[in-house]
């Protein structure tokens, strides 16, 4: 069954996520099936992924709010006298290292 939503697509992608996840091994006979559904389904929502962005950029644009919601791109006006600065990001604290006991594999094989 070939997938013709994004919905349809997605749930494709994930079952055999899951499929994948819930394998004591790995089955190599059902591998290939497999990976090609999962690219036809990744095509799919890329595809429809797109398409929204161009039609909301379009829309945005055509409201005279180009580039809203999204950091200003390198050449962009310079920031308005009467707008508050933003505050600087916060650091991350440092990343505490872990051994192999504490990591979270999550390769199903």
């Amino acid at each position: 069954m070939e997938a013709k939503t994004f919905r349809e697509a997605y749930d494709v992608l994930q079952h055999h996520a899951q499929t994948l996840r819930d394998q004591d091994e790995p089955n190599i006979d059902d591998l290939l099936a497999i990976v090609n559904e999962s690219v036809a389904a990744y095509k799919v929502c890329k595809q429809r992924i797109d398409a929204v962005e161009k039609a909301l950029e379009e829309a945005l644009s055509s409201a005279g709010l180009e580039g809203a919601g999204r950091p200003a791109r390198a050449g962009a006006a310079p920031q308005q006298a009467d707008e508050a600065p933003r505050a600087a990001p916060r650091p991350r604290p440092p990343a505490q290292k872990t051994g192999f006991d504490d990591m979270d594999d999550d390769i199903p094989f």
